[in-house]
């Protein structure tokens, strides 16, 4: 991994903070820790996070209790998170899809700046453009073509109002000119299963939830949101390599706790996850999924939720999105 100087100073300042954070912790953690994953089973997250808490737990002699509260985009999970006692004993996965429901709900039930504290990011993901295999459709071309022919006939999923799948999707079909319906589900193992299913017509999903699918050849990989090709799926083209370019579109997540949980607990979490994403193990279980360890800290990870707001101020204009 490259670090930038701006982010290896972080981690040097991280380092020099934990003689005295682990002395300020006094006896937490003394119990069991519960991570909400406001996200179904088998969803990025939920695949990223689950071997990288059972490493963290080791470390701090207390099992973490995965819980997945799934619903409203992830907003269910948020909201019970936020309520929960600011004691490091509730962590929550707080993805930027929690950034984009701050303007494309209004009343969210929760404030992911305000009401949270973040820990650290883990990494960023992608997203491939699938669709069923036997579609016809192997290219963003001929996705683009086939719903120029028939105008707002064709539908998507998502994994809810706001997902960065979502405003993935709409904002690809604005910058191509076609329109389609958005077919919102709880998560993206659920969106994917309509595109296997022919309930769609395609969706954006995670590389590291649509990977075992295209290995086993039932969905068929149009192209990949990201900058640069994916090495996993070195052969799918990115949208820009297809002329589309302006949807350079990445998740990004992490760790968050309540707010008001003291510092020196925060500080110690950040720690057991920085060396938790540098094991080799932990690694390689990462980029097997096509999602790389891209840690940052607490003062990046908001930085990162702050810009993801104004981003998706900018996504919902180009796409013609009003807040539900």
């Amino acid at each position: 991994m490259t670090f930038t100087r701006r982010q290896t100073l972080g981690l040097a300042a991280a380092a020099l903070l934990t003689g005295p954070v682990s002395a300020q912790t006094g006896d937490w953690p003394s119990r069991p820790i519960t991570l909400i994953i406001p996200f179904l089973p088998g969803t990025s997250p939920d695949i990223t996070m689950r071997p990288l808490v059972e490493a963290m737990g080791a470390t701090l002699k207390q099992p973490i209790v995965v819980e997945n509260r799934a619903g409203a985009a992830g907003s269910l999970g948020a909201q019970l998170a936020a309520r929960a006692a600011p004691d490091g004993y509730t962590w929550m996965y707080a993805a930027n899809v929690h950034a984009a429901t701050m303007r494309m709900r209004k009343n969210p039930g929760f404030d992911i700046l305000k009401d949270f504290t973040m820990v650290g990011r883990t990494g960023t993901a992608e997203m491939l453009l699938v669709a069923p295999v036997n579609s016809g459709l192997k290219t963003l071309k001929d996705l683009v073509d086939l719903a120029r022919k028939n105008p707002g006939k064709l539908n998507f999923a998502s994994g809810g109002p706001g997902s960065p799948a979502h405003l993935a999707a709409e904002l690809m079909l604005s910058t191509a000119g076609v329109t389609a319906t958005h077919i919102p589900f709880k998560g993206a193992s659920e969106s994917l299963t309509a595109v296997i299913g022919k309930q769609v017509d395609f969706a954006m999903i995670f590389t590291s939830v649509a990977l075992p699918q295209v290995k086993a050849g039932k969905v068929a990989v149009l192209g990949i949101t990201s900058g640069t090709r994916n090495p996993i799926v070195s052969d799918v083209l990115t949208l820009v390599e297809q002329g589309l370019a302006g949807v350079e579109v990445t998740g990004f997540g992490g760790l968050a706790v309540p707010a008001g949980t003291p510092p020196a607990i925060v500080n110690r979490i950040w720690e057991v996850m920085r060396e938790a994403l540098a094991r080799p193990d932990i690694r390689a279980k990462m980029e097997a999924q096509g999602n790389p360890p891209r840690p940052a800290g607490p003062e990046e990870f908001a930085a990162a939720m702050r810009a993801e707001i104004v981003l998706t101020e900018r996504m919902m204009k180009v796409a013609r999105i009003e807040a539900e």
